[in-house]
């Protein structure tokens, strides 16, 4: 029998203990943290981020966040760099090795090579004197007091303060380059947060569906127009600049009051002063927008010259959200 409490603990005990863990990083942070971040500031080469087992892991995940965010970075396993991937170490790259021991055999391998290239190396480890730390020329002391697992085996908490470590490098390297949403854009142009960043309004305008009429024209007209376009509205139009729009509840209302719609015209029941939206705008601008006032459509105007007419479907097709 399952007892759903006691699984429940052992998940809170472990959440609690690599919290902790993490917390407990602040009192380590020393001049060779701030160090490290200026000498991967001012590096004109990449950072390579080594590591074995599980520290390898992290290894990776801190190479992607590096590399999405300007610096230049690339993973190299331990094990194999000893087998003839060391090739992938070029002169000036600065080197990151993690290891919680710091005295595994591979490490102990490595890191003479690596000082006999003259590469910069930063140890990220649990023993400052390790091997590893030693070797160093700067130290990240990633030390933990033990592991969430009851053995003190499975890398849990050690995983963990490398993983947020890597996390604080990489956010002292944004705030130094001044890092923004635009540059994380370049690097992120795929999926639903690529569109987000890159996706303007223009971008989905379809130029063959803008529907328009003359604010003298007829409401048959515009019932017409506002049907062939299928977008449940039609902007109206003066010397092609936007005076108001028409849209589906318009016309409904309109039938509701007048028992005779003969001499109706567009003017007459145009909604004046529309919610618009420039074609250099984000996409994602526009749906908050939308959402903001509880509307489908959105006339897209730039210096009041009509371009065309936004649905809330454009933006879902795009898988914005």
């Amino acid at each position: 029998m399952i007892n759903k409490a006691e699984i429940l603990a052992t998940a809170k005990k472990t959440l609690l203990s690599e919290s902790e863990s993490i917390a407990n990083l602040v009192n380590y942070l020393d001049d060779d943290f701030a160090k490290a971040v200026e000498i991967i500031y001012n590096t004109i080469s990449r950072v390579v981020v080594t590591g074995i087992g599980k520290s390898a892991i992290i290894a990776a995940k801190i190479v992607a966040s590096l590399n999405s965010t300007g610096t230049p970075a690339l993973f190299l396993h331990a094990a194999e760099a000893i087998h003839g991937d060391l090739g992938m170490v070029q002169p000036g790259d600065v080197v990151i090795c993690i290891s919680k021991s710091g005295n595994s055999p591979e490490i102990k391998v490595l890191v003479p090579l690596l000082k006999r290239f003259g590469n910069t190396l930063i140890g990220m480890t649990a023993n400052k004197d390790s091997f590893l730390g030693k070797g160093s020329d700067l130290v990240l002391n990633a030390y933990v007091e033990a592991e969430a697992d009851p053995n003190n085996l499975a890398p849990t908490n050690s995983t963990t303060a490398q993983l947020a470590l890597g996390d604080a490098l990489t956010v002292c390297l944004i705030e130094m380059r001044n890092f923004k949403s635009e540059d994380f854009a370049k690097y992120h142009p795929g999926g639903a947060l690529g569109k987000k960043l890159l996706l303007r309004v223009g971008d989905m305008l379809d130029g063959t569906h803008m529907p328009m009429v003359s604010p003298e024209c007829s409401i048959k007209k515009a019932i017409v127009e506002i049907s062939e376009k299928r977008l449940g509205v039609t902007a109206v139009i003066e010397n092609n600049r936007i005076i108001g729009i028409i849209t589906d509840g318009d016309i409904r209302r309109m039938l509701a009051d007048r028992d005779n719609i003969a001499g109706v015209t567009a003017a007459d029941i145009m909604t004046r002063s529309p919610k618009t939206i420039k074609s250099t705008d984000m996409a994602v601008d526009a749906l908050n927008t939308m959402e903001n006032y509880s509307i489908t459509q959105l006339v897209v105007a730039d210096e009041g010259e009509y371009k065309g007419i936004l649905h809330l479907h454009d933006i879902l097709k795009e898988g914005i959200v």
